[in-house]
């Protein structure tokens, strides 16, 4: 199965494992920095193909409206306003079964390949509610009533996305259910993408010309996605995945990102200078938008969007937000290039204008001011390289308690079993170490690891994205679904004893802060240690060292 067979580390991954983490470290950024995940091109192909029926199936649910026509006749229809309807609508089901943010092997999910439906759509498995300790709507696992919601949403969605035209008795389960879902279970909530589709669709439902409030949810999108990158974490984003990227496999392009590979491996000046570029690009994009009705070409600011966005898809980010990427370029032109006129100042009614100030303005404002509050998605901080993380420390010993656990993937390396050996398997996933450690945030875990545990050796390294996607059916870059919420609602169904599981813990840096706040958990005994680094103290690091590569104080000093 050669055409599965990732790029091979340049060192022997079972001696690797072994080593002090300095020597870890630095041996896996520098297979990254060259290889990037190592993910062979067959991986790649999957996921063009993933997004060519994501697009075929949309086009076969709109050839059940009369009105729009056959499938023949697409270039005729596809930006019409009840496309674009149905557009949104299964891009929300899509997105609420697993297929698309967060699934497939760039998000550790191997097999099976998604989680989503299967685990939601199962009694006992874990969940994490937005009340944990109220009645009726908390608890640590789902129950079959919450199944039978999840599969109502499911059921309206489709009924939505296959009738002939989209009614207000179509919506309105839809818009009732997803909010309901996500106080049950947060994660139902997030994986739905629901801060674009679940509030365009509250627009479809409450809005007699709905396309006003579609746009400002589209500008939203743009517009704080930039304003996260206002920081110095973007340019290790740039180069970490530009030393990823399925076209961007040129050694010396990827050498170009880092400062003097192999010894010294910070963003180099054009990684900054290509980082400063993507975000003066996000944040024209919608400006450009706005301007458009006052008199600058429309094609400009459709210009700037391809741009955009063909350099994140051509990158395949991890965590593969490819058809979120489709869906927001569709919008574009369903909605701004369809409809110039259209000016997102005629929202009506008053009330809704009050709801895009909560969705599109306060909450977005929050989570960049207090990221620890928001989760990044409905803060709208799109790949940023500035999120919470975690990494779960794990006895070998004590990985079976995980069994207890209700779960629809096995443990990563079962996953991995039937198609590699052993140290196939750990080298694969000791990559994720060189993804969490080459960002701006991760270069604090060289001091962090070591107040976590005593001998790392001794411990499975798990980064939580992975404990995620295992244990809640779901994973997208949300730290705070994997941390001390889901730490608790671990040990209480697993047990594990004192030290077995250790976790630490990192938060977003916020807008106009200058430190990263950390904690180090047991899963028995709790709260261990916590503190902040100085983010500008981490800029003087490598990956891989506890001291600074020049001038500077230890950022935990």
């Amino acid at each position: 199965m050669k055409f599965l067979a990732p790029t091979p580390t340049p060192y022997d991954p079972l001696v690797w494992r072994t080593r002090p983490l300095d020597e870890r470290g630095r041996q896996v950024c520098e297979a990254w920095a060259m290889q990037g995940y190592g993910a062979p091109l067959a991986v790649y192909a999957a996921y063009v193909l993933k997004v060519v029926g994501y697009v075929l199936a949309w086009a076969w649910c709109c050839s059940f409206s009369p009105a729009l026509g056959p499938l023949g006749a697409i270039d005729r229809w596809w930006l019409e306003p009840l496309a674009f309807q149905k557009a949104v609508l299964f891009s929300l089901l899509f997105e609420v079964l697993g297929f698309g943010c967060g699934s497939g092997p760039l998000t550790g999910r191997y097999l099976p390949p998604l989680g989503g439906l299967l685990s939601f759509l199962q009694p006992g498995t874990t969940k994490l509610p937005l009340f944990p300790r109220v009645p009726l709507v908390g608890g640590d696992q789902r129950t079959m009533f919450e199944v039978l919601l999840y599969l109502a949403l499911v059921v309206s969605l489709g009924r939505a996305v296959l009738a002939p035209t989209v009614t207000f008795g179509l919506l309105l389960p839809v818009v009732v259910l997803v909010p309901v879902l996500g106080v049950l279970d947060k994660t139902i909530f997030l994986a739905a993408r629901a801060e674009h589709y679940w509030v365009t669709t509250v627009c479809f439902a409450f809005a007699p010309s709905w396309v006003a409030g579609a746009k400002v949810v589209q500008l939203a999108l743009w517009f704080w996605a930039g304003v996260s990158k206002l920081n110095h974490h973007f340019p290790s984003v740039v180069g970490v995945m530009t030393s990823n990227g399925p076209l961007t496999r040129l050694p010396w392009l990827r050498r170009a990102m880092y400062r003097r590979f192999p010894d010294d491996l910070r963003p180099s000046a054009l990684a900054t200078r290509l980082g400063h570029l993507g975000t003066a690009l996000e944040l024209g994009v919608p400006l450009a938008f706005l301007l458009t009705p006052l008199g600058t070409p429309p094609v400009v600011a459709m210009v700037l969007m391809l741009g955009l966005h063909f350099y994140i898809t051509s990158n395949v980010p991890m965590g593969v937000p490819i058809e979120w990427n489709v869906a927001v370029v569709y919008g574009a032109f369903a909605l701004f290039w369809a409809h110039p006129e259209v000016s997102v100042l005629s929202v009506q009614p008053w009330w809704l204008v009050g709801f895009f100030a909560v969705w599109c303005v306060a909450l977005p404002v929050l989570g960049n001011l207090r990221p620890d509050l928001v989760s990044f998605l409905l803060a709208m901080r799109y790949y940023a390289g500035n999120w919470a993380y975690s990494v779960w420390l794990i006895k070998p010993s004590a990985v079976a308690r995980l069994e207890r656990l209700t779960t629809t993937s096995p443990w990563i390396y079962r996953q991995l079993a039937p198609f590699y050996d052993e140290a196939t398997a750990k080298g694969l996933i000791g990559r994720v170490m060189a993804f969490r450690m080459m960002h701006l945030h991760g270069r604090a875990l060289p001091h962090l690891v070591p107040k976590a545990v005593d001998a790392l050796a001794d411990y499975e390294w798990l980064d939580g994205e992975l404990i995620a996607g295992l244990v809640l059916g779901w994973n997208f870059g949300d730290g705070h679904l994997h941390q001390e919420q889901l730490l608790q609602n671990v040990q209480r169904q697993c047990g594990f004893e004192e030290g077995e599981l250790r976790c630490i813990f990192v938060e977003s840096q916020p807008l106009f802060g200058s430190s990263l706040a950390w904690r180090v958990v047991d899963a028995k005994s709790g709260l261990r240690e916590r503190g902040e680094v100085a983010v500008e103290d981490l800029r003087a690091h490598q990956a891989w060292t506890t001291t600074p590569h020049e001038g500077g104080v230890s950022p935990l000093a």
